[in-house]
């Protein structure tokens, strides 16, 4: 702008900027000290001086908003605000705002009456932030108000309104910039007091000593820490300045007030003014003199980005929420194995697996553990015990207390809410279910036969809508069943048992769709018996599982890097574990993870694993053609039939009984063989 001594000046509102520590801060306020208090609360804030990336006014709250004034940010400026926080969304909305920033611009007004702000002068830049926190959502709607008055400076007329550089030389401004630099006690604003209108011999000085300044015949020129960075417009906060110039002392200026719109800048390392704006305005004394006499009217709500005068939205669920946080955590850990070692990882494909645990004892909560550790987001639990003294040290998801209640807590229901104070974004699910077993007769009443069917109907569609299986439980009898329906249902089983100083982990074979092609076998194929009561005629030591501390965990470790390690590959669960570690390593892209064994079994007595591979044995009592026919015709009947009748009639339909006839034959013809011999 140019010499024009018509035309009003127009000043650059505030934008505000908060950042997201304040909302982290805020969250923090509300829920340990504001609480239901929704009354003024005093924040500071800060407006800073920057001609970058065509930024202008920008006014900021930060993270330490709600402490005490302190030091502000190099070339920026204090501003002084009170938060209006409301608890609901509707008092949000139903705030009288017009009401709401005259009583802010009443703090300031009365700062100027009183000539506070002439000792004070940041206290001419106010805000109110009138919110709403929407704890659960971490959604946060606010609006901010910077109070100033309407028409209170129309009365003034600009005479001048040009860069600095076109008022003052080249050599006066560098005389003056060190002036400013001087200025121990700089504030944003301020005057400078010169022997001339030249600018010779500058000093800076504090508001309060205008009188004795102006007494002295000194050429003074006010100074405005200027957030503005347009051409002929200067910042919000000249606004009210002005009006205090105006209010005290218009009449020792004889109607000339000179500002200098201060926009230090950083050029080469070095602090300069030259890009400040210069302004020689003017008054009629004889037209304003009821100016201060009459109510002025309050203006200053920001418009939104859509440049209406509304609140403004944001949400920092992803940032904020702690589960969200947990979530990013955990994948972070995961993304840099991929980045860095393994960048063929499908990890997507590991956080989608619903994995159902059988048993949530030590193996079960071990596995948990060590599922939640790679990503997986669906994991149920599913057992019929309650927390015993004995189980927290050994069962890492069970404390005390779990214990101490009557009877104790249900395993899994008590394991599944434990993984969720880990891990707040894991669905986990605890069920308490009997799972029916062989040489375990469940026809004694009408009432058991009707649990025992309901208990596996139960099993039945957990196993379907579950990706992988792990059995987890202390009895080979109790793997029978879901080792049956998981087969008849294609699913991918992982096997983990405990010896005391031994441990077995396997995965089951998947039947293949080639018929070429023989799986693996499962947990019972190398048994030529049927399973049966294990608990019977057995003493204390004989029923419980009695192992070395660490042996579950390293099972259970085992158990879920094997789940993962099949995940990778390529044909999944119907790998034959065919490959050797030569051609796995050649084979990166498959194996990612490495050899993708059958079984593992340790034996930690002198440190030794093993990793045989078995195929499906033709008279398997759980995963064989023939019973897995019987389990399609008859389903719950043929399952019912197994669990009421002694293990010889698994035996005998699946061709064991026979086997053990042709056995003992031949070791009798031996023996008689042998007997003749010696003879």
């Amino acid at each position: 702008m140019s010499e024009n001594a018509s035309k009003k000046l127009q000043f650059v509102p505030f934008s505000s900027t908060v950042s997201p520590g304040f909302w982290y801060q805020l969250v923090d306020k509300k829920l340990n000290v504001f609480k239901l208090n929704d009354s003024a609360q005093e924040i500071n804030g800060f407006y800073m001086n920057s001609d970058s990336g065509g930024v202008s006014c920008r006014h900021t709250v930060e993270y330490d908003s709600f402490e005490p004034l302190g030091t502000t940010p190099s070339l920026c400026q204090a501003s002084h605000g009170r938060l209006y926080n409301k608890n609901t969304v509707e008092e949000f909305k139903e705030v009288d705002k017009k009401e709401l920033l005259e009583n802010e611009a009443d703090l300031i007004w009365n700062d100027i009456k009183s000539g506070r702000a002439i000792q004070e002068p940041s206290l001419l830049v106010r805000f109110c932030l009138l919110s709403f926190a929407d704890l659960k959502k971490y959604h946060f709607y606010y609006w901010f108000g910077f109070p100033t008055f309407l028409h209170a400076t129309d009365h003034l007329q600009v005479e001048k309104c040009c860069p600095i550089t076109d008022e003052i030389s080249e050599n006066n401004i560098a005389v003056l910039n060190d002036a400013i630099k001087k200025f121990k006690g700089r504030k944003s604003f301020y005057l400078i007091a010169s022997e001339n209108e030249n600018f010779k011999n500058p000093c800076c000085h504090d508001l309060c000593e205008f009188s004795s300044l102006a007494n002295q015949s000194k050429e003074i020129c006010f100074v405005c820490f200027d957030p503005s960075t347009a051409a002929g417009h200067p910042g919000w906060p000249l606004r009210n300045f002005l009006l205090l110039v105006s209010m005290h002392w218009m009449k020792e200026l004889n109607g000339n007030i000179k500002v200098i719109c201060l926009r230090e800048t950083i050029q080469e390392g070095v602090k300069t003014i030259s890009n400040s704006l210069f302004l020689h305005l003017t008054y009629d004394l004889t037209t304003t003199s009821d100016l201060f006499t009459n109510q002025l009217t309050a203006i200053g709500w920001e418009r939104n980005r859509n440049n209406k005068l509304g609140p403004r939205h944001v949400n920092l669920a992803e940032t904020m929420d702690p589960t969200k946080l947990a979530e990013s955590a955990v994948g972070l850990n995961l993304k840099l194995m991929r980045w860095r070692l393994m960048p063929t990882i499908d990890l997507e494909k590991i956080a989608k697996s619903k994995c159902l645990l059988l048993g949530a004892g030590t193996l079960g909560c071990n596995v948990a553990r060590a599922l939640l550790g790679w990503g997986v987001k669906k994991i149920t639990l599913i057992d019929y015990g309650r927390v015993s003294f004995s189980n927290p040290v050994r069962q890492s998801l069970f404390e005390f207390s779990d214990c101490s209640t009557s009877g104790g807590r249900p395993k899994a229901i008590a394991a599944a809410e434990k993984l969720v104070q880990i891990f707040p974004g894991v669905d986990a699910t605890g069920m308490e279910l009997s799972i029916p077993m062989p040489g375990h007769p469940v026809n004694t009443n009408e009432k058991t036969l009707k649990k025992a069917r309901e208990d596996v109907s139960t099993l039945t569609q957990l196993i379907e809508s579950h990706d992988a299986v792990f059995l987890l439980m202390d009895s080979r009898e109790s793997r029978w069943l879901p080792t049956v329906l998981a087969s008849a249902k294609r699913k991918l089983v992982i096997n983990a048992a405990l010896g005391f100083d031994s441990y077995l982990v396997m995965r089951h074979g998947v039947e293949s769709k080639s018929e070429d092609q023989q799986k693996l076998g499962c947990y019972f194929c190398n048994d030529v018996v049927a399973p049966g009561n294990s608990i019977k005629d057995r003493t204390l030591d004989q029923q419980c599982t009695v192992s070395r501390p660490g042996i579950s965990m390293i099972a259970s470790a085992l158990a879920v890097e094997l789940f993962v390690s099949v995940l990778q590959h390529s044909e999944g669960s119907q790998y034959l574990s065919n490959k050797t570690e030569d051609e796995v390593n050649d084979n990166k892209d498959d194996f990612p993870l490495g050899l993708i064994p059958h079984q593992i079994r340790g034996f930690i007595s002198h440190y030794q694993t093993i990793l045989p591979t078995t195929h499906s044995f033709s008279k398997c009592t759980a995963c064989s053609k023939i019973v897995l026919d019987k389990y399609g015709e008859g389903e719950i009947d043929f399952l019912m039939e197994v669990f009421n009748s002694p293990p010889q009639y698994l035996e005998d339909i699946t061709g064991l009984t026979e086997l053990h006839k042709e056995t003992a034959l031949a070791e009798d013809e031996i023996l008689e063989f042998s007997d003749g011999e010696s003879i």
